[in-house]
């Protein structure tokens, strides 16, 4: 079984081999934005070492209907990857394609009993262990970077910057010569938002116990990446006064990986409110019986 596993991973990686390497690139070009991709494999690792008794259960049943799954899933990361051009050629369906792989492969060796407890890990792991697209990511972040440069500008001004803004760009002025900042393309750092979705789901998934608690903590995401995102964009602002060289290039990158120690914490610390929200009393035990009078103490009353 585990020689099949193995050969079965390799095939994967040989099949697939153009996808990791263009996913790893785009990890160790971006890391502030997709450094996270590198370890969500490992992740969704733990997920299957947490239930690994309730996996071992039973024997693994193959079930041949995962071939026709991998054919399909085969087929559709070849036409994602190089054409036809009516197919959607991207690196996300080239994705999405890995995924349905891993799942015909898993139902076929291993069965249909295993795959659903297998299916949360293969799903996080499709998820949150690609680079999700400009073009799809800004449907989602395109007015929480607006929030940004609005929050970045409000806190330059109270601090007494000269600062003016223009929809997203923001003009710091150093002697009367303005030096801008453009949250919606130097400022990127709102694809953190996609780490600190992986980072929720995974700290709710193994730290908190009821669903209403773990959908607060994954809906926290996204102000912690906003307020995290306008601190970025300050401390840019702040610094620019001093060079403008601080205001472009790969510093941006620098400091959103500085402001993500903090966030980190922060994001901990909502967890440990939501666990300790509600404490559950524990039942007091119910008083013991009193014990029966001896026999030699009845005969003696009887007497």
């Amino acid at each position: 079984m585990f020689l099949a596993i193995a050969v079965a991973c390799a095939v994967v990686v040989a099949v697939y081999f153009k996808f990791f390497q263009t996913q790893v690139r785009w990890a160790f070009l971006e890391p502030a934005d997709w450094g996270h991709t590198l370890l969500v494999p490992f992740i969704s690792g733990y997920f299957v070492w947490l239930r690994r008794e309730e996996l071992l259960a039973q024997p693994f049943r193959a079930n041949w209907l995962g071939f026709p799954v991998i054919l399909v899933g085969i087929a559709a990361y070849i036409a994602s990857a190089f054409g036809p051009s009516w197919f959607v050629v991207h690196h996300n369906a080239q994705g999405f394609a890995l995924g349905i792989t891993l799942f015909g492969m898993i139902l076929q060796v291993c069965g249909w009993r295993a795959t659903k407890i297998l299916l949360f890990p293969l799903a996080y792991f499709v998820v949150f262990g690609q680079s999700i697209s400009d073009r799809l990511l800004q449907l989602v972040t395109e007015r929480m970077q607006d929030w940004s440069a609005v929050g970045a500008y409000a806190m330059l001004a109270v601090c007494g910057v000269d600062v003016d803004r223009s929809g997203n760009v923001i003009s710091v002025y150093v002697d009367g010569t303005p030096r801008q900042l453009n949250v919606a393309e130097a400022c990127s750092g709102m694809r953190m938002l996609v780490a600190f979705l992986a980072l929720g789901v995974a700290i709710a998934y193994t730290g908190l116990p009821r669903n209403w608690q773990r959908v607060l903590l994954v809906a926290a995401g996204f102000p912690v990446a906003l307020g995290v995102n306008v601190l970025r964009v300050f401390t840019l602002g702040i610094l620019s006064l001093y060079d403008a060289d601080f205001a472009a290039g790969d510093f941006h990158s620098f400091v959103g990986l500085v402001w993500l120690v903090p966030a980190l914490v922060l994001y901990l610390g909502i967890m440990w409110f939501l666990s300790n929200l509600f404490v559950e009393e524990k039942k007091p035990k119910a008083p013991a019986a009193p014990a029966a009078a001896s026999s030699g103490k009845g005969a003696n009353d009887a007497g």
